[in-house]
């Protein structure tokens, strides 16, 4: 019985994952769900200067302000901070020890943080663009985000 219940628990998180691979491109969904890493100056969010907030791409989750949002050379749109709590890890893909930063609902891989930022935290959250949606300002309260329209004021 239990065997039947955990292939049944399974063949429900294959159906997810295919289900989510079909929502995504590919790009976003490796990025997100298989911790990618975009290429460098890749994604037009880079450069993108709009009013707004950024979304996980995955749940739709809020997590950065372009308030908070700067160019710090490095090609992936970076921020001083995010408007939502965001979950840590440890990542040592590289050689030595980085802080992975995920969604803190969908748990989405959506970059890194580093200590080297100009805010007054001195951190640089460093995000990959196809980790992320842009929400325009005019669309934030139709979208469902106009708790979020105080940023802006």
């Amino acid at each position: 019985m239990l065997f039947l219940i955990l292939t049944a628990s399974l063949a429900h998180a294959e159906t997810a994952a295919e289900a989510l691979k079909k929502r995504l491109t590919p790009e976003q969904y490796h990025v997100t769900q298989e911790d990618g890493t975009e290429r460098p100056f890749s994604h037009p969010y880079n450069k993108l200067k709009d009013e707004g907030i950024y979304v996980d791409v995955v749940t739709g989750e809020a997590l950065f302000s372009s308030k908070d949002k700067y160019d710090s050379g490095t090609g992936w749109p970076s921020f001083t901070k995010p408007i939502t709590p965001l979950k840590t890890k440890i990542d040592m893909k590289l050689g030595g020890p980085r802080k992975e930063i995920r969604s803190g609902k969908g748990d989405s891989h959506l970059g890194h943080v580093f200590d080297d930022g100009p805010g007054p935290g001195g951190q640089r959250f460093c995000v990959n663009g196809s980790a992320l949606r842009f929400v325009p300002k005019a669309r934030m309260k139709e979208e469902g985000y106009g708790a979020y329209l105080p940023l802006f004021n």
